[in-house]
């Protein structure tokens, strides 16, 4: 597979002001696609504007045409199945079945008690990720669902017409645990992964490629596990999080050296953050668009 490159915008300009300009320009530069976290608000950016990812994306689907729309990620931290489903065939439609569904376990912090639940353990955790998953899958592919469920059921749900996209739209799954690989080789017709938490502050960016190295070829086994190729499957990279931070955004030559080795290690996809000023996030735009720009046509005559 050749190397896509794609963007996340944070939800955190308003509409008309920034907000639309954004996701047009993302369209403008040739971005494979362009996802929005699905938080209700996000570390740095809690106590600053942070809007809804799932209206945004409705929203983002009106101001563009060809551009691919998705979450990185959503999670049963607040959301439901039954009326996620809902939305997300609405938003399917809207678009004219250009959505992907980035899905994961999800995190502690304010997402995780915002509904006045106590915090899950890992293993709880763990527990709703997968029929959280198994359920939408069904509700994303069938007229009417009942399933009984130890966190979450569905009484007669019904999703018609369903997904633009047969037989759903695509799942991008989230996962680096034995559990989660699992499920994403089961039901993702992504995956994807930030890297090795452990190594963003001390590590190198050769631990961090052995690291990566390591989690793709878990997946190639849980892959084979389910009879499936794992040559088929998207492996998707969200940048920002590995020991190089935002380093491959600082010029052309870096990002293609960054994007380069990744693409060697198996990945198809490429996600870089579009630049905030004054946050974690920061990058010369000017910088930022002409990796967007020509990126890939370097990176095709490499390969």
């Amino acid at each position: 597979m050749s190397l896509r490159l794609s963007t996340v915008i944070l939800p955190v300009d308003r509409w008309h002001e920034g907000g639309r300009a954004k996701w047009q320009r993302a369209e403008e530069l040739g971005f494979h696609a362009a996802y929005t976290y699905d938080h209700l608000s996000w570390r740095t950016f809690r106590d600053g504007p942070w809007f809804g990812a799932l209206p945004t994306l409705t929203a983002a689907a009106g101001a563009t045409e060809r551009l691919r729309l998705g979450t990185l990620v959503t999670s049963p931290n607040f959301r439901h199945p039954v009326t996620l489903a809902k939305e997300l065939i609405s938003l399917d439609d809207v678009s004219g079945g250009r959505i992907t569904l980035g899905i994961g376990a999800g995190g502690n912090g304010f997402d995780a008690t915002a509904l006045g639940q106590q915090p899950w353990t890992p293993r709880e955790r763990a527990d709703r990720f997968v029929e959280f998953t198994t359920l939408l899958d069904r509700l994303l592919t069938e007229d009417a669902v009942s399933q009984q469920g130890t966190f979450y059921s569905a009484e007669e749900a019904r999703d018609i017409p369903g997904c633009v996209q047969r037989p759903r739209l695509p799942f991008a799954v989230a996962a680096t645990g034995p559990r989660g690989l699992r499920l994403a080789a089961r039901h993702g017709q992504a995956w994807v992964t930030t890297g090795d938490p452990k190594l963003y502050e001390e590590g190198t960016p050769e631990q961090s490629a052995e690291a990566l190295r390591g989690q793709v070829e878990r997946l190639g086994k849980a892959c084979a596990e389910t009879g499936r190729a794992v040559g088929g499957m998207e492996k998707i990279l969200l940048t920002g999080f590995t020991p190089e931070r935002s380093g491959p955004l600082e010029s052309l030559d870096a990002f293609v050296d960054f994007a380069g080795r990744h693409q060697e290690l198996g990945f198809t996809e490429l996600v870089v953050h579009w630049p905030i000023a004054d946050s974690d996030f920061a990058a010369d735009q000017a910088v930022f668009e002409k990796i967007a720009t020509e990126a890939p046509a370097q990176l095709a005559a490499a390969g």
